[in-house]
């Protein structure tokens, strides 16, 4: 255990110094940023201060202000310093990369008020004084020696970062006309309309025309000018969807609030559906705090316990959407409890031969590992320490569950105990499917049509 220690006035002499040192990183601006509100662009917007007078990112003044502070109240005097008065001068700017020495130097002791002078300093890599100036405190008068308080990790993580880059790439493209399924509640209604002012879908709304309305009327949303195909029942809502897809009319199916298997029931239909040679499964698209890149998750929402076979038709399908999210070559982790091939848990086997069917060419366009843990999968530390060495494990972009039940329990663990933002999607039928949960927010909903925008677009391209 570390501690701190402090020297009494009694202790203290002219002369007597300390310091520390700390680089300035990214993360140093944010979190004063946040504490303080001081969002001057000259600390925090790279593009504006192309044209400032530093051109490059500076750190706020007072990061170094609060450094001498650090050294006052841990090292000299040390616990139970009072801070009286402080006086500095900034005399040349701090940016990011910049190791800066703080060093205070005690020049003066006057009995009264147990009052310390010290002289105060940061100094730059170079040797140059970023800030100089004195501080006064009242010293501390009896001995304090104390374990160090342990500082909880800081991380910095915007909520729906990585779903406003999807939401980004879209600009430009043409929204997709989209079959939107019994959107009969405030929810699936709004997600639907928010979407079209993005320019990602044109919703033709199908169900009971005075659910609709009812749900317009609570949620203050103008529908005005879209399309709504009047149907007795969620039942007829999918199964217009399907027929409307069938003759072109539409480019993609949104999911309001009905039960995934009404709507997936139309769509696998042996004669009317909208079936492919390719198996039909689910990509959840996870933004995770302290994850640097989106994380599909893939399948948690259609197959239930799918065969091997059925596996690379999922594998593929995430692998294609991973393309239209501008990912050249996506890395697919093949999920089980362990990492090596045991003959007793299937889903090791499998992953063992999905991967040599990426190395025939059979799954084309990615590269595959498995079986991987799921810690193995996402943390290169975990894939170190078990002396894994892989290009994908430790850094997938595609999380390839054994079954249903295990895709489903990581994406909502992620999502309800880490915060994620999730948007969904269910690929292999003709067309796209924007299929969220009808507990996801709007948020979701867009970046979910985001996804389905980019796959129809990225699709019709790759036709051409």
């Amino acid at each position: 255990m570390q501690y701190i220690e402090n020297k009494t006035f009694d202790e203290l002499a002219v002369g007597d110094t300390a310091e520390l040192i700390r680089d300035l990183k990214t993360e140093d601006i944010k979190l004063l940023a946040i504490l303080s509100g001081d969002t001057n662009p000259v600390h925090m917007d790279e593009e504006y201060v192309k044209s400032d007078m530093f051109q490059k990112v500076i750190a706020h003044g007072m990061w170094g202000g609060s450094l001498i502070s650090t050294v006052l109240g841990t090292e000299l005097p040390g616990p139970g310093t009072i801070y009286r008065n402080q006086s500095l001068s900034f005399r040349k700017p701090v940016s990011l990369g910049d190791r800066i020495t703080v060093r205070v130097t005690v020049t003066k002791k006057q009995d009264i008020d147990h009052r310390i002078t010290l002289a105060c300093e940061c100094v730059n890599q170079e040797g140059e004084v970023v800030i100089d100036g004195t501080a006064e405190v009242a010293a501390p008068t009896e001995k304090i020696r104390r374990p160090q308080t342990l500082l909880p990790e800081a991380h910095l993580h915007k909520t729906g970062a990585q779903h406003e880059r999807l939401i980004a790439a879209t600009e430009g493209l043409n929204p997709i006309p989209t079959a939107v399924v019994h959107p009969c509640d405030t929810l699936s209604l709004t997600g639907a309309m928010e979407a079209a002012k993005k320019g990602l879908i044109i919703p033709v709304l199908i169900g009971p025309k005075n659910k609709i309305l009812a749900a317009a009327h609570e949620a203050e949303c103008d529908i005005g000018n879209v399309e709504i195909i009047d149907v007795p029942h969620s039942h007829a809502a999918a199964e217009k969807a399907v027929e409307m897809v069938r003759e072109g009319k539409t480019a993609s199916i949104m999911k309001g609030k009905l039960h995934t298997d009404e709507i997936m029931e139309a769509v696998v239909h042996p004669t009317t559906g909208l079936k492919t040679e390719r198996r039909i499964s689910h990509v959840f698209v996870l933004d995770v705090p302290h994850y640097p890149k989106p994380l599909f998750i893939t399948d948690a929402a259609i197959n239930i316990y799918p065969d091997l076979v059925d596996k690379r038709d999922i594998v593929q399908n995430a692998i294609d959407l991973a393309h239209a999210l501008g990912i050249e070559i996506p890395k697919a982790a093949i999920l089980s409890a362990v990492e090596t091939v045991y003959p007793k848990i299937n889903s090791t086997v499998d992953a063992a031969a999905l991967c040599k069917m990426s190395d025939r060419g059979q799954i084309t366009g990615g590269l595959l590992d498995g079986p991987l843990a799921f810690d193995n999968a996402i943390s290169k530390s975990a894939a170190e320490a078990k002396g894994i060495s892989s290009i994908v494990a430790g850094n997938a972009d595609i999380l390839v569950a054994p079954d249903l039940e295990a895709g489903n329990m990581i994406a909502k663990q992620l999502i309800y105990l880490a915060g994620a933002e999730s948007a969904g999607i269910v690929l292999g039928a003709r067309v796209p499917i924007i299929l969220t949960s009808r507990a996801d927010g709007i948020f979701s909903r867009i970046a979910s049509s985001a996804l389905a925008q980019l796959y129809t677009h990225y699709i019709r391209q790759k036709k051409l």
